[in-house]
């Protein structure tokens, strides 16, 4: 017989891993790991979810770059001042769409953050989630997250155009050496900017697994990314570089088959077949931005999900409840980590 621990040493018993994760606090490579696996088991869910909003998004952009462009071109003809302001309206017409296209993704894509959180939450104990069971589990919380998403992005609008506003007045009143003033001011928005978004990401998360309010979902958040601030700036700043070079990667390729078959199909074009082809080529780049887009997005939305599974199992004592849901099979059908798994003071950890 195996020798067994040494008498008076209780045997370590590893945690049970159910699902994508083990029941205890997480590591880096396994938030990682989970992240891969979730979508690998939800890829109908996670991945068409993710695909509508950037396809919608790879949309209008292809649009305001053609039409941008054809812009461009026109001011080429220009002969006067006249004609050059004239022409430069509508330009900035586009360029504001541009920016409201922007805002309206950055928008939707904080609620689909909080409703990938669904199957991501499920995974955990090892349960698959449908498209269609996503959608219900989360529609019940839609209005706080679009209440979440909406308070979101009019506060960042509001604080950026605060500090430009600031840098106007500063540079008008005093000059150039307002410079000064205004570069530290910059820098010191951005770090500012980075430090609350990080503190208030986890906020659609805990609205649909919690099942809390807009302003309690932001308030709990804000709580549990207490004292763990930097781990989360340096697993979120650690994906982001990750997906950035994977999506660089394989968009390098497909640009230079575009550009061979324009080279291919018209080495001599004329102003048409240079219109057609440009509209073949944007067609095929948005295609790719729309996929690579899609899944960096389900990447990073489980990612933030699996942070704020991590940071209630060391806070509250998590992963005793979703023992206990496992062992007793409670609620199969709904969201590990609800107010039926609301943890107790018996539970609660202080890591």
């Amino acid at each position: 017989m195996p020798p067994g621990p040494p008498y008076g040493q209780p045997q370590y018993i590893a945690p049970p891993k159910p699902g994508v994760i083990p029941l205890r606090p997480l590591q880096f490579g396994e938030i990682l790991d989970g992240s891969f696996q979730t979508i690998r088991r939800n890829a109908a869910s996670m991945f068409g979810s993710a695909l509508l909003v950037q396809a919608l998004g790879a949309v209008f952009t292809g649009v305001i770059s053609l039409v941008m462009l054809q812009m461009t071109v026109s001011l080429e003809s220009v002969d006067s001042r006249a004609e050059f302001t004239e022409a430069m309206g509508p330009i900035f017409a586009i360029m504001a769409g541009a920016l409201g296209v922007t805002l309206l993704l950055g928008f939707l894509g904080s609620v689909l953050q909080g409703v990938l959180a669904v199957p991501v939450a499920r995974s955990v104990l090892n349960r698959r989630t449908g498209f269609k069971q996503m959608w219900k589990l989360a529609g019940k919380r839609i209005l706080p997250l679009l209440g979440v998403a909406g308070l979101l992005t009019i506060g960042g609008i509001l604080a950026w155009a605060a500090v430009v506003g600031i840098a106007v007045l500063l540079l008008t009143a005093m000059g150039p050496g307002a410079l000064l003033i205004v570069l530290p001011l910059g820098l010191g928005s951005i770090v500012v900017s980075v430090w609350i978004a990080l503190k208030l990401m986890l906020s659609p998360a805990v609205i649909v697994v919690e099942q809390t309010g807009v302003y309690d979902g932001l308030l709990r958040s804000w709580q549990l990314t207490k004292n763990n601030w930097w781990r989360i700036f340096g697993i979120t700043l650690v994906v982001t570089l990750m997906l950035g070079i994977i999506a660089q990667v394989v968009q390098i390729p497909a640009s230079l088959a575009a550009a061979f078959i324009s080279e291919t199909v018209a080495p001599h074009p004329d102003a048409e077949t240079t219109t057609s082809m440009l509209v073949i080529t944007t067609v095929i780049t948005a295609a790719i931005q729309a996929l690579v887009g899609s899944v960096t997005f389900a990447f990073q939305s489980s990612v933030s999900a699996l942070i704020y599974m991590d940071l209630r199992m060391r806070r509250d004592g998590l992963d005793v409840e979703l023992m206990r849901m496992l062992e007793m099979g409670a609620n199969p059908d709904g969201v590990p980590g609800g107010p039926s798994a609301a943890p107790g003071p018996v539970g609660w950890r202080t890591v």
